[in-house]
């Protein structure tokens, strides 16, 4: 079933956002004075509940330091939760001019994993995203992509169906979910690719212009 709307949801890093800062981890590690390699596995190990919003930033850190036997005072859970925070900061500006471009003849929302604390820095240097439709932040709305409950958020929330949506996102299983639940979806490689990718979905399905 469709409600008769055309609504691009995109990923944030990866796409619209690069992924994290080489040498970002190293950094950390360094801190920590911990072999990169260790500080990883515990990095993303303990990242789950962190980006789903069950744990706080605090938490996170407090279980990737104990992970690697370390003490978890707060001076350094702050420096560590700072430099993660900037890590994660870059924007493509092309896709994001190309994103905001799309509302002239699409709504346009973001589903993104990323914990509440750095959502709140994300928001406060990038007022672009106050120009979308909808902005979904897994650490805000307590669900974090494939989970099922992350898509039924932004069909909800916008009050439309999922045939509506076309999903775009780096990750094949992410994308796969969003198929699961009735929406088309288009794994990105490219801003080019993508650009036709969407130019067909618009041709293909009859829909009325925005208003």
């Amino acid at each position: 079933m469709s409600t008769a709307r055309s609504i691009v949801l995109f990923d944030l890093f990866g796409v619209i956002a690069r992924h994290q800062l080489p040498g970002a981890l190293g950094k950390m590690a360094a801190r920590c004075h911990t072999p990169v390699e260790a500080f990883t596995m515990a990095y993303w190990d303990c990242r789950p509940p962190y980006d789903a919003g069950r744990h706080s930033a605090s938490e996170y850190w407090t279980a990737v330091l104990r992970r690697l036997s370390l003490s978890a005072d707060p001076g350094t859970i702050e420096e560590l939760r700072l430099t993660d925070i900037d890590s994660w900061s870059r924007v493509d500006d092309r896709m994001v001019a190309y994103a905001l471009s799309l509302r002239d003849v699409a709504e346009v929302a973001l589903l993104s994993n990323i914990p509440a604390d750095h959502a709140d820095a994300f928001l406060a240097a990038q007022p672009w995203l106050y120009d979308l439709d909808h902005v979904a932040f897994s650490g805000k709305i307590k669900a974090a992509k494939p989970d099922p409950a992350a898509f039924r958020h932004c069909v909800d929330a916008l009050r439309a169906a999922p045939a509506d949506f076309l999903f775009v996102d780096d990750r094949e299983e992410n994308v796969g979910a969003a198929r699961a639940m009735g929406m088309d979806g288009h794994v990105f490689t490219g801003r080019d690719e993508l650009a036709a990718v969407v130019d067909s979905w618009l041709r293909r399905t009859v829909r009325p212009g925005r208003v």
